[in-house]
């Protein structure tokens, strides 16, 4: 048995895109990786593991449900004995104004997005503490570095995992569990086909055409952005890694130059590049 094979490895949001891309490499690569969805069947079978074209085991787990979590967590722990690396990648998004967007929207967002990996993480940090090891792997975005308009809910969740997951390392850091962000681009998933809007988004005209504009862009970047397998080797190569660092970005050159710019550019003459690039200025 190779080192890589008794690594145990639990990717949320496994069914498409960057989850599925990371799952199947470090299945790949002899890990012992189990996948999860919310319409995955409610445990592998060997009848489910050939309909699976994914090759991987794929659970089923609402993230914003407890006892979801909590089941699928035991499930493993029970087959497996252990969990070495828990990779947060699943959420969702949506676009429309701060002002056209209901609370219980927001909510909603959130629940998936930040509260989600709250969720994973009480459940897995005893066992990691108690086996003094372990990798913690939430998947943010630049979009949590940069706000980016008409999408303000989804930034604002991903500014919060930001600070949560500075905070969860440093709590953490004594007990041999190493807590990581990773920051993509854009890429090439499903997550552009399965943007919504806002419900009143469609009612109220003051922002419909900076919205669609707005939107417009990110299309583009995201049609034309990078493959969710770098994503997937950069993954490996944290887990690889005896001593990660708390932030790795991975993307285009133009993104990852705009996280540094906003570091050093006036906060207003920062807001008007990005106001411009966006073409709503």
């Amino acid at each position: 048995m190779t080192e890589n094979t008794k690594r145990v490895v639990l990717i949320t949001g496994a069914s498409s895109g960057i989850g599925q891309a990371c799952a199947q490499h470090l299945h790949q690569k002899g890990y012992q990786v189990y996948g999860t969805s919310r319409k995955a069947p409610a445990r592998p079978s060997k009848k489910s593991q050939q309909k699976n074209t994914m090759d991987f085991p794929m659970l089923r787990m609402d993230i914003d449900s407890d006892r979801s979590v909590r089941e699928g967590i035991e499930y493993i722990l029970k087959k497996e004995g252990r969990i070495d690396v828990v990779v947060n990648n699943a959420g969702w998004g949506f676009a429309g104004s701060i002002e056209d967007t209901r609370p219980d929207e927001a909510r909603a967002l959130f629940e998936t997005n930040l509260w989600g990996v709250v969720r994973i993480c009480r459940e897995i940090l005893p066992g990691m503490r108690n086996q003094r090891s372990g990798y913690i792997v939430n998947i943010s975005s630049v979009a949590g570095l940069i706000a980016v308009p008409f999408q303000g809910i989804y930034s604002a969740a991903k500014f919060a995992l930001e600070g949560l997951t500075e905070a969860l390392s440093m709590e953490v850091r004594p007990f041999g569990v190493h807590v990581v962000l990773v920051e993509p681009g854009d890429c090439t998933t499903q997550f552009t086909a399965n943007r919504c809007r806002t419900a009143d988004s469609q009612q109220n005209q003051a922002y419909t055409e900076r919205c669609n504009t707005a939107v417009e862009v990110m299309e583009h970047d995201e049609t034309c952005g990078m493959s969710p397998y770098k994503v997937a080797r950069l993954l490996e190569r944290i887990i690889r890694n005896p001593r990660p660092r708390l932030r790795y970005k991975v993307g285009a050159v133009s993104q990852r130059l705009a996280a540094a710019l906003k570091k050093i550019l006036p906060g207003r003459l920062f807001e008007r590049i990005i106001m411009l690039y966006y073409k709503i200025a």
